[in-house]
């Protein structure tokens, strides 16, 4: 019986591979943004980068490195040349390459994990791009909340997409996402 419920599992998650057949790469002028509009993602999913290690690493990094191709402060460096990424629950995942200038050229994937299968592929079109507010100049020891909201993304558990998906359907899910697009 575990076994059938661990078939099950599998079943319903999918391993997608960074840029398609041309992987994780400067080459080839690889649209990682486009790439990620042929799939939805679900918690379960996972991300295969496959990539020469003389030339290339992952790290995971929190909306505003991405935003910024600031890859000194990453959430996690992998430098296999193969790895496997596990996206556990609902939230924007954030990546690049920490080669100087990869990030520039184009070496960053955004990958939002949608609660539901229903959800349409294009909400992993829009990555949130929206302005950074700058970090807070005074002394004060607590995080500003845009701050505690960032690293709540960092995370990769937005609450109000893990509230909202959680107690409403797919479909509403879609057109509050769409209103806020």
């Amino acid at each position: 019986m575990a076994m059938g419920m661990f078939g099950e599992s599998l079943a319903s998650s999918s391993l997608h591979k960074v840029g398609g057949s041309a992987g994780w790469t400067t080459l080839g002028n690889v649209d990682y943004q486009k790439w990620t509009s042929s799939d939805v993602f679900t918690p379960g999913d996972s991300l295969l980068f496959v990539y020469n290690t003389q030339f290339h690493n992952v790290k995971q990094v929190s909306r505003r490195a991405f935003i910024s191709c600031n890859a000194t402060s990453a959430l996690a460096t992998y430098n296999s040349g193969s790895y496997t990424v596990a996206l556990k629950k609902p939230g924007h995942y954030y990546f690049l390459c920490g080669i100087p200038g990869h990030c520039q050229a184009g070496q960053k994937l955004h990958v939002l994990v949608v609660a539901t299968s229903t959800a349409s592929p294009s909400l992993s079109l829009s990555p949130d791009l929206s302005p950074v507010p700058s970090p807070s100049t005074g002394s004060s020891p607590s995080p500003s909340p845009a701050t505690a909201s960032e690293d709540s993304a960092q995370n990769g558990a937005i609450s109000f997409s893990l509230s909202l998906s959680t107690a409403m359907s797919g479909v509403v899910v879609f057109w509050v996402a769409l209103m806020l697009y």
